[in-house]
């Protein structure tokens, strides 16, 4: 099983991403505590291995914003967090860029838009970046390929490994302690993820 690790924001983050080697990294263009700007970003990615795939995540940002920074090869790929819809992810799409998104979970109807959704990937989460799980029966219709997020520390990637068999987990603050990433626990997620084998 894949894993991104989102919010990284700093070179010590990108330095621990290139030791615990996750298959995803994520830099968050959104007005939070994890934003990063785009001058900050290209910095990062030049630091990045070329192995993993940074992936920007926007909310809601006119379309020019991920277009460019995909084009110039900050991120390889654009997760979108917001209101965007079906005309926002081709329009993205015909530039050859690669869309996730994201879809807030509540109920089976939202599993039933993500699986309809043109994005070349969904995210399954329960809110944007709330660190909270939801309740996972809903999405136990969907037969595309996801990534699911929402607290998902490493006893919620086993389970989820075991039990739903997605395409990748998304972690943030559980590879953190105190607001910072920690190397350690970033290991433990990936080792975690790592551990899932398709089925």
């Amino acid at each position: 099983m894949k894993i991104k690790i989102c919010g990284i924001r700093s070179e010590h983050d990108v330095e621990y991403a290139n030791i615990a080697r996750p298959d995803y990294i994520g830099y968050v263009f959104a007005p939070t505590r994890r934003y990063v700007s785009p001058e900050e970003a290209a910095g990062l990615t030049r630091l990045l291995d070329k192995d993993i795939i940074p992936v920007g995540v926007f909310v809601d940002a006119p379309a020019e914003l991920p277009i460019q920074l995909a084009e110039s090869g900050v991120i390889r790929a654009v997760q979108l967090h917001g209101s965007e819809d079906e005309d926002y992810i081709l329009s993205l799409k015909s530039r050859g860029i690669y869309v996730i998104k994201a879809f807030i979970v509540r109920t089976k109807e939202d599993a039933a838009c993500a699986q309809r959704s043109s994005a070349d990937m969904v995210l399954l989460d329960s809110g944007r970046g709330t660190g909270q799980s939801f309740e996972w029966e809903n999405i136990q219709g969907i037969s595309r390929d996801y990534f699911l997020a929402g607290g998902m520390d490493k006893e919620k990637i086993l389970s989820a490994g075991k039990l739903l068999h997605p395409y990748a987990v998304d972690t943030s603050s559980a590879a953190e302690t105190d607001g910072v990433k920690d190397l350690a626990k970033m290991r433990e997620l990936v080792e975690a993820a790592r551990t899932i084998h398709d089925p």
